[in-house]
């Protein structure tokens, strides 16, 4: 009999970076991430949306599936260490980027799954002829809460990390 893949697994592989790194929870810093995590799942457990899962290297990731992250902070009050900290949640750098050119919508298949499952209602579509419609995406409304790219059927959407603001400009 054949192993089925959950539909959480083959999801995953949507929030790789290019370097091979798998994005973590909000309100962690990537870069020392790994040496303070201890791995104890608490963040995991206390998730009410279910948005963070423990990866296949042990250590806690985001991975949306069936809910958007809310950013509440449970994940971070509950960690025993500084892996996750409250007060880096505001600096989550994971935004919806979208591939129009896979979008069924531009192909002719009606589908909004996207638009209508966006609380912030940062995704649009505009009518185009031929029955097609093209999406749209207004940065300013988008929060990275990661729902669209596990919902999109064509692969159409996906998470970038967004450039770090430069030093002279935020002096």
């Amino acid at each position: 009999m054949q192993q089925m893949t959950s539909r959480r697994a083959f999801l995953s592989a949507r929030f790789r970076q290019e370097d091979g790194l798998i994005a973590r929870p909000p309100g962690a810093i990537v870069q020392s991430f790994a040496e303070l995590c201890t791995k104890c799942g608490d963040c995991v457990e206390v998730c009410p949306e279910d948005v963070i899962a423990i990866g296949t290297d042990s250590f806690p990731q985001f991975q949306p599936v069936d809910e958007p992250c809310t950013f509440c902070g449970d994940c971070a009050r509950a960690c025993p260490t500084d892996a996750l900290n409250i007060d880096r949640l505001t600096e989550w750098p994971w935004r919806a980027a979208l591939k129009p050119e896979s979008c069924l919508s531009m192909n002719g298949v009606s589908c909004r799954i996207c638009q209508d499952n966006c609380e912030r209602d940062a995704i649009r579509f505009t009518l185009l002829t031929g029955g097609r419609s093209e999406p749209g995406l207004d940065a300013s409304l988008c929060n990275g809460c990661g729902l669209c790219p596990s919902l999109c059927p064509a692969d159409a959407i996906a998470l970038e990390r967004q450039p770090e603001p430069e030093m002279e400009a935020l002096q």
